[in-house]
């Protein structure tokens, strides 16, 4: 599976953004999906995951997005999306989707994801 992301862009703080991690095709409903930030000199951060249906589209969020990103996923578009917003400035950082079996309560361990796209940048500035 091959994924590209898009949606990033430029914003002022407590605006929105919907970014979207696009497969182009199967096998894309099989897998859970998950979202990863970097920012420079920081560690990779997992943010948010969907699992696929047979998990009963299980969702998690990072404690530092929960209440403000939404995860959703349309198979039928092999696309998943992040709805950010109230963008604060912790949030910059290159946001990257992955695929993993499922997605855990315990976190996202990144080790446990492949498939990495090469990620869009999400900039908040006044």
């Amino acid at each position: 599976v091959q994924f590209e992301e898009s949606g990033g862009g430029l914003v002022q703080p407590g605006g929105s953004l919907r970014l979207s991690c696009a497969a182009g095709g199967p096998p894309f409903n099989y897998y859970a999906i998950g979202w990863f930030r970097q920012a420079p000199g920081k560690r990779r951060e997992g943010v948010s995951c969907i699992n696929n249906k047979d998990y009963n589209n299980f969702t998690w969020y990072a404690d530092s997005v929960k209440g403000r990103f939404t995860i959703s996923r349309d198979d039928a578009k092999y696309t998943e999306y992040l709805q950010k917003i109230e963008l604060k400035p912790e949030d910059p950082a290159v946001y990257s989707c992955a695929i993993a079996a499922y997605c855990s309560l315990n976190g996202m361990d990144a080790g446990r994801f492949g498939s990495w796209g090469q990620g869009t940048q999400v900039t908040v500035s006044s």
